[in-house]
């Protein structure tokens, strides 16, 4: 009887071992998304902190002495060259002008008198000089006195914005005082004044002068500008000048770049970052983000599909990002499959099968921004 229960249990456990050990059927192929690379040229932009600058600014100020008597003008609004701004009381020199414009009438009137006479040698030619200059001299008071009494309407010397009004009608106001009344500044358009490390335009030059990277054409070196809230600027401006010299407590170059601002978007001391066109990269090769990975040191790889279909595992140099993409300096080929999608399920020495990778948002143009120092994968 114990052999016939031994046996039964013998042919049990085989039958079970017969079911629970059978071979696991075989793991289906990972598909992995994959960019095809493409050597295309690429414009390299550097961007740089700065601030706007006002193109013009004007400090109103009396050149005239008296009280004023009106404000012609909103304060915050918008004046045109050559507006009245403040009526400072003319009575004054409305006499003064009067006086001496009867003073000249009547030197005119002597010189005219007095030149017949000379002419007969009826008086001496040095009394009709005489009379000649004093008529001169009182021409002069005249048009002196015309010019203070135009300036008792202080005028907009340029057109732009105005401020708030640092007087009000009553004050007394004196001619060549420190302060001034109100400014004015203009807007459209507006600068941006920037910094560039010296070390980095030297380096841009050289790259230029290899051959490495070719000059951006006129017609292509737009400046693009990003906002304080990150928002992009919807005008592009143009590069105005670059200092010559450096500062030599910082070790940087000005660049100064003009935006048209015709609706007043921004203002005179906003902080910006400036994307300034640097050259052009003719065998640029730009990665999508998500294909590249970092290993314990920091340094970049991305997985290549060989032609055989398998997994490599490859260390490679970035440059800097535009968008969702990175500029590859070394360690890819034009036409290499990089994988994209699906990189948890591979490894080196995976076989995979391929289909076109879905990236993240294209960027609107080949244009790369290069930071004030090189990538710490280069």
């Amino acid at each position: 009887m114990r052999l016939k229960l031994l046996s039964a249990s013998v042919v049990f456990l085989l039958a079970a071992c017969d079911q629970g050990g059978a071979a696991p059927a075989a793991s289906a192929t990972p598909q992995v998304g994959v960019v095809t690379l493409k050597a295309e040229p690429v414009t390299l932009l550097i961007q740089l902190p700065g601030r706007t600058t006002a193109v013009r600014t004007a400090q109103v100020r009396p050149q005239v002495s008296g009280v004023i008597q009106k404000i012609l003008f909103t304060e915050g609004g918008e004046v045109k060259e050559g507006q009245p701004l403040y009526q400072i009381d003319p009575a004054t020199y409305k006499a003064a002008y009067d006086k001496a414009l009867a003073t000249w009438q009547n030197d005119a009137t002597v010189v005219k008198r007095y030149q017949p006479l000379a002419a007969a040698h009826a008086i001496s030619q040095q009394t009709y000089d005489d009379a000649v200059a004093a008529a001169r001299e009182a021409q002069a008071d005249v048009e002196t006195a015309k010019v203070n009494l135009d300036y008792t309407l202080v005028k907009a010397p340029i057109s732009g914005h105005i401020s708030r009004s640092l007087y009000t009608a009553g004050a007394l106001v004196t001619d060549g005082q420190t302060d001034y009344l109100a400014t004015i500044t203009q807007l459209d358009p507006i600068y941006v004044d920037v910094s560039e490390s010296s070390t980095d335009l030297l380096r841009l030059r050289r790259a230029l002068a290899s051959g490495k990277i070719e000059k951006v054409g006129d017609n292509t070196a737009a400046v693009g500008l990003t906002l304080e809230d990150n928002s992009k600027y919807g005008a592009e401006g143009k590069l105005a000048f670059s200092e010559v010299n450096v500062d030599t407590t910082t070790g940087t170059v000005v660049l100064r770049a003009v935006f048209p601002n015709p609706n007043s978007e921004l203002l005179p001391g906003m902080y910006v970052h400036a994307s300034f066109p640097q050259g052009i990269q003719q065998q640029g090769i730009l990665l999508p983000q998500e294909a590249i990975m970092h290993d314990t040191k920091g340094q970049p790889y991305v997985y290549v599909v060989k032609s055989d279909n398998t997994i490599e595992q490859r260390s490679i140099s970035t440059g800097e990002m535009v968008k969702a993409e990175w500029l590859v300096t070394g360690g890819l080929q034009e036409g290499e499959k990089v994988v994209v999608n699906n990189l948890q399920s591979v490894h080196a020495g995976t076989k995979v099968t391929t289909t076109a990778a879905n990236t993240n948002d294209t960027p609107d143009a080949n244009a790369v921004s290069l930071s004030m120092t090189d990538s710490a994968a280069q």
